[in-house]
């Protein structure tokens, strides 16, 4: 039987080239488009506030002539500016709004997710529902009543109404969170000895914590935020820096003070993006909470 001969390899076969991925370059161009389109107000915002006066409406996007009066000018008391006030109030306000929000909002998610009890769909839908109600619809009612009850001016006229606008969204969060976490957890501690509020509080309440830490950020940015309401229920005493900004004055006097608003706007925003970022872990980890059974 003849042998069969074998034919020497020569050269390898030269390797195929790899197509050119368009989906991921089109994924790349959308996430720079979309990146640019949400920071280019907030760059635009910083760059201003670094600005001298005299250049204002400069259209250069690098920053020049370059001075710090502009922040000194927003704590300038003298020219009736009490930014250093502002804050302090809305520190107060969104503080006590996100504290009283998450406690009831923690209890409310809890019923509403691990008890049955009658209405219980009906009192998730109203809940929904206060949520999408316009909040330009109740300032005159509020403004109406907490002048009758007098407590116009007051913290208390802005923290109620932002209350009402973050109490769905604390327990619409927490709910999602609630009813995916597995009841083997909560009925082994009941079968060690818990009552139900101890379970809750040894066992539930520890496992929510990154949704609760979310939820928390979100409900203070929310409030912290807020304008319509308090512009109409605030007084000088008790005015937010999200209002105080509309009232700013300038040095110069009959002359928009474009770039001390500009520095306002930069001391606000600059907490809450730091804020973000040191978190940013736990908050995506709070969003995902719950996600996957």
């Amino acid at each position: 039987m003849a042998a069969t001969a074998t034919l020497p390899r020569t050269a390898s076969a030269p390797a195929r080239r790899k197509k050119f991925d368009w989906g991921q370059v089109r994924t790349y161009v959308s996430a720079v488009i979309i990146l640019v389109w949400c920071l280019a107000p907030a760059y635009w915002m910083i760059v201003t506030a670094f600005r001298d006066t005299g250049f204002t409406f400069d259209t250069s996007i690098l920053p020049t002539h370059v001075t710090w009066d502009n922040f000194a000018t927003v704590f300038d008391e003298s020219l009736g500016n009490h930014f250093g006030r502002n804050l302090i109030n809305s520190v107060i306000v969104a503080g006590v709004t996100t504290l009283v929000a998450l406690v009831v909002g923690v209890f409310a998610a809890y019923a509403l997710a691990r008890l049955n009890f009658r209405f219980k769909f009906a009192v998730m839908g109203f809940i929904l529902g206060a949520s999408m109600f316009p909040g330009v619809a109740i300032v005159t009612p509020l403004f109406q009543l907490f002048t009758n009850i007098g407590w116009m001016g007051t913290y208390q006229a802005m923290i109620i109404p932002d209350i009402s606008f973050t109490l769905p969204l604390t327990v619409y969060t927490l709910t999602s969170f609630f009813r995916e976490m597995p009841w083997e957890l909560e009925e082994s501690a009941r079968i060690d000895g818990c009552t139900q509020g101890q379970a809750f509080r040894k066992v539930i309440l520890p496992l929510a914590a990154p949704a609760t830490f979310t939820t928390a950020i979100l409900a203070f940015i929310g409030a912290w935020n807020e304008f319509l309401i308090a512009s109409q229920l605030s007084s000088d005493a008790t005015r937010p820096v999200t209002v105080a900004i509309a009232y700013f004055a300038g040095a110069q006097p009959h002359q928009e003070p474009y770039t001390a608003v500009m520095a306002a706007g930069t001391i606000v925003t600059v907490p809450l993006v730091i804020l973000v970022l040191v978190f940013q872990r736990k908050i995506v980890a709070g969003l995902t909470a719950g996600a996957v059974k």
